[in-house]
């Protein structure tokens, strides 16, 4: 079989013209031992029919085999000149044929190092496109919990207004300033608390002493 590739027949045919040459090979080889099976069978039958005959059906194998064997050597040698043969003048595209669909690079010629620069311009814009979709995704993500939080600050909201209005059916001031002093009360208790835990840590001590 030939190696060579032969990659711009496949792409007219569709597929590789080595490709077609082995299957008809394979085709060619199984009808050839169809043919053997049939012919072993019919001299079989035949010998059958002759009074006294004394050769056995190993023997008549062992001669359809050794014919196979002649048969095989011949049609590969007659296989790979068809084969050359098909190749070269059937399935071979000439040097100077083009394709329709490549026929835009005989109007847009470019040299390896135009094509080179177009894929690194491709690539660098693949990154920046990646970039774009993981800062996009970062903002959503972001937008998303400032939806959270706005949620949040909308409940402590409504909760001060309602704490606010029940202060006014109460009959207290102005729940802000009312809070602020809240806020300046629980501090002084904060810092009396602290004194007296002073005062009492060195009663402790002086006690042991």
């Amino acid at each position: 079989m030939s190696v060579n590739p032969m990659v711009y027949e496949a792409q007219f045919f569709g597929f590789t013209p080595q490709t077609c040459m082995l299957r008809i090979y394979i085709a060619f080889q199984d009808y050839l031992f169809e043919t053997m099976l049939v012919v072993e069978a019919v001299m079989l039958k035949k010998l059958e029919g002759i009074p006294g005959c004394k050769v056995s059906p190993s023997q008549i194998r062992k001669c359809t085999e050794k014919f196979l064997v002649f048969m095989k050597e011949h049609f590969d040698k007659l296989f790979a000149k068809m084969e050359e043969m098909l190749l070269q003048l059937v399935l071979n595209i000439p040097k100077n044929v083009l394709l329709p669909e490549d026929r835009v690079q005989e109007q847009y010629p470019y040299s390896e190092e135009e094509f080179q620069a177009l894929q690194d311009e491709l690539q660098q814009l693949q990154q920046q496109y990646r970039a774009e979709v993981a800062m996009e995704q970062a903002l959503r993500t972001e937008l998303e919990e400032q939806k959270i939080v706005k949620a949040e600050l909308e409940k402590i909201l409504q909760c001060f207004d309602g704490l606010e209005s029940i202060c006014r059916e109460q009959g207290v001031g102005n729940f802000k300033e009312s809070f602020a002093l809240l806020t300046q009360n629980c501090k002084k208790l904060q810092d009396v608390l602290k004194d007296v835990e002073k005062k009492s840590e060195k009663m402790k001590q002086h006690d042991q002493l």
